[in-house]
């Protein structure tokens, strides 16, 4: 399999992809980035998880030309989530491409705000099809300078009616752009809209990778916000894992855990987007030689971050979309070993799992610890807010009634380290406190 240098990456890029643990290519990018690269109109099969979005994000990065201030690239996406986790992959992307801009430009943002950047040099713009069509009445944007147009999820755009503005939009930039379609299926409607405006595209089928794979146990602990961390203490007490990665919503949020795991004693990282990629790479590389326990870190760390060892994955913040907590538990059960994925649900949180499980076509174990991640029942009863209560699942599934044993605090600190397994000589190398 080729890496991305011998797919036309340059290394400035590379090196970013290898900060962040992305090494080898997924097989959408491995067949997308050489046709894009040649120029070729591309229409790609591909649904959530296949690593779609560095497909038409590399290349796209490789053909902008800095020093014209035009927009050269224009990303079409239904939803502003997906406008802004699109923008936030350029923008982790573009960190060695000196003066390369992207724009973000969707519903519900403050339309000054927009015009003031739109002023500036803005290379790629990535949009929400309603918004941009306000700013081409508006004349705030011109899109005939577009020479590679991205027409991101485009069954959802069908499901969501955005098909005519999709038309609209697309007549406004120049026939000699390149176009790039991904969908995950491929109706009728979409496939008159590529033959509308593409020129002779290479067709690209990916499968989906199994979202759920067998070694990868998935378990889901109801608690409140006020009791995830004493919940996630119980449970690293509970399974003492050799290596695990702890997911967090925000930057603050997993500097804060951090912080709390140091002082209870535990070997700590923590790895985001705020830390300067010197930090980033350090903390990587002490969490690939074990040298510490637990890496807590923001979705900035699902993206390929391939790691031997790592045995669990904790959600402490549940994640809100499938494609990102597919990548955060794939991060455990690699190379055909175990891995256990534990998410903290809070009752407000119910919306996004029940989003995952349709997402993944599965639904998920639910358990609670009483006394630990939700009090007592005749206590809860009477303290919990009704979401939780209304939300439960039926006794048919799968509800872990026990009482859970307390969470100590008189453990030895080298007692936190899970037990070596005689089988795995990689386990041997934790190191004691």
């Amino acid at each position: 399999m080729a890496d991305f240098l011998q797919l036309g990456i340059r290394k400035e890029i590379n090196h970013t992809l290898k900060s962040l643990g992305i090494v080898t290519p997924t097989p959408i990018q491995e067949r997308t980035i050489p046709s894009v690269l040649k120029g070729k109109d591309v229409i790609a099969k591909a649904q959530t998880g296949t690593g779609k979005t560095l497909a038409f994000v590399l290349p796209i990065l490789e053909k902008i030309d800095v020093q014209n201030p035009d927009v050269q690239a224009l990303i079409l996406t239904p939803t502003r989530e997906l406008a802004l986790q699109i923008s936030k992959e350029i923008k982790k992307m573009i960190e060695n491409v000196e003066g390369a801009k992207v724009l973000s430009v969707y519903g519900g943002q403050d339309v000054e705000h927009q015009l003031k950047k739109l002023k500036g040099a803005q290379h790629i713009v990535v949009a929400t099809p309603g918004r941009l069509l306000d700013h081409i009445r508006r004349g705030t944007i011109d899109l005939s300078t577009i020479e590679r147009l991205v027409i991101d999820e485009a069954d959802q755009m069908l499901l969501m009616g955005f098909l005519p503005e999709v038309d609209d939009i697309i007549s406004e930039t120049f026939p000699s752009r390149q176009t790039m379609l991904f969908s995950a299926t491929m109706p009728n409607e979409i496939q008159t809209l590529a033959k509308k405006y593409m020129v002779e595209p290479e067709f690209i089928e990916v499968k989906a990778k199994k979202v759920t794979v067998e070694e990868v146990k998935q378990v889901v602990i109801e608690t409140t916000d006020r009791r995830k961390q004493a919940t996630l203490l119980h449970l690293i007490e509970e399974h003492r894992p050799f290596l695990a990665i702890i997911f967090c919503r925000t930057k603050v949020r997993a500097t804060k855990l951090h912080e709390a795991l140091i002082a209870g004693g535990y070997e700590s990282d923590e790895l985001h987007g705020d830390l300067p990629q010197s930090k980033r790479e350090k903390a990587m590389k002490r969490f690939r030689e074990a040298k510490t326990q637990f890496l807590v870190a923001t979705d900035v760390a699902a993206r390929g971050l391939d790691v031997e060892g790592v045995t669990h994955v904790y959600n402490y913040d549940i994640p809100h979309d499938a494609e990102s907590y597919i990548h955060r538990i794939g991060r455990t059960g690699r190379a055909g070993g175990d891995g256990v994925a534990y998410t903290l649900v809070a009752p407000k949180d119910m919306e996004f799992l029940r989003m995952i499980e349709k997402g993944i076509n599965q639904k998920l174990d639910i358990q609670v610890i009483k006394g630990i991640s939700i009090p007592d029942r005749e206590d809860y009863q009477r303290a919990s807010s009704e979401p939780i209560k209304e939300n439960k699942r039926s006794e048919g599934r799968g509800r872990d009634g026990r009482k859970a044993a307390p969470f100590s605090s008189n453990r030895k600190p080298n007692d936190r380290r899970a037990k070596s397994n005689p089988s795995n000589p990689t386990k041997d190398r934790r190191r004691s406190r």
